[in-house]
């Protein structure tokens, strides 16, 4: 990483830090998402931060911004556009939705139906949305950031195994420590810290990362170091379902996210094994043997956990 470069992670880094106080894992993380090319999914209860985190992100760097509020009655067209007729040139225009920005925030994403949640699924993986027959390309850089309150809360629709694949990784934002939260009481820190952030990088600049991402060297034996964690969870009794092949390759480039931001142009076992959890616990599936419905995700957590612990790390 050249040294214009690594300023522009440290800005991005205390940029957002201005504005989420206390919460440097979530930030890095954010990061990493955004250079891996993903999408980021954070699962919490009300009112830690999880907004906030994709506001100042968003405002971090030069890019278009756009927030839907997911609502039950949220229809597909809200999110992707509409063809409008013009009586003047006889013709049907489309007016764009929302989804055509650099940054979308999905908030609150499973309140809304699987029918709305299902307008997301070939925007995220392909970068491009079809309206009335017609493939449109989205901007780039593109990244969803989407909240989700626990699925135990009322009025909620779970998101399907295919929208969550979608998604590079799940975090939670979690509650702050007893110093942290005092400090947030000092300091007073609230929406006007977001409307102070100024940005700290360009589209472009975002784009040239993304790229030396991609060229971070991956060694075969980690290749072989991810796959045994992939195929354990896909033979354990404790998970009904196993990483998919699209979770593998996440997960490589989430490691490759990991290494750039540490200035590294290769890979480490810890840069696989430090993000499995994250990177995989929204893409498997529990055993109704062994988890019950309102402890789900944290019995998928441990049983990552597990896996990951019980893989040798190649040296």
């Amino acid at each position: 990483m050249s040294t214009a470069t690594s300023q522009i992670v440290s800005q991005l880094q205390r940029s957002i830090a201005h504005a989420i106080y206390g919460k440097e894992e979530a930030i890095q993380l954010a990061l990493i998402t955004l250079l891996a090319r993903g999408h980021l999914l954070i699962e919490d209860v009300p009112g830690v931060g999880k907004t906030t985190l994709a506001q100042a992100l968003a405002k971090s760097f030069h890019c278009t911004f756009q927030r839907i509020q997911f609502t039950s009655d949220l229809l597909p067209s809200d999110v992707l556009g509409v063809s409008v007729y013009n009586p003047e040139s006889r013709e049907f225009e489309f007016r764009s939705g929302p989804i055509f920005a650099n940054v979308v925030l999905a908030d609150e994403i499973n309140r809304t139906t699987p029918r709305t949640q299902s307008a997301l699924l070939e925007a995220m993986n392909e970068a491009q949305v079809t309206v009335d027959g017609k493939t449109l390309k989205l901007p780039h850089p593109f990244l969803v950031i989407a909240t989700q309150n626990p699925v135990e809360h009322h009025g909620t629709y779970p998101l399907p195994e295919s929208q969550l694949d979608r998604f590079l990784m799940r975090i939670k934002m979690g509650y702050p420590s007893h110093e942290t939260e005092r400090e947030i009481l000092r300091k007073r820190i609230n929406s006007d810290s977001l409307e102070s952030l100024e940005p700290v990088a360009g589209v472009n600049d975002v784009l040239e990362m993304q790229e030396s991402v991609a060229r971070v060297k991956v060694d075969t034996s980690l290749h072989d170091y991810a796959l045994e964690i992939v195929n354990r969870t896909r033979k354990t009794e404790h998970l009904a379902l196993g990483v998919s092949p699209r979770g593998t390759l996440m997960l490589q480039r989430a490691a490759q996210a990991s290494a750039f931001l540490d200035g590294r142009d290769y890979c480490l076992p810890d840069d696989f094994k430090k993000l499995a959890v994250a990177v995989f616990s929204h893409r498997v599936v529990a055993s109704a043997r062994h988890a019950s419905l309102q402890r789900k995700s944290e019995t998928t957590e441990s049983v990552l956990r597990e896996i990951v612990d019980s893989v040798r790390v190649p040296l």
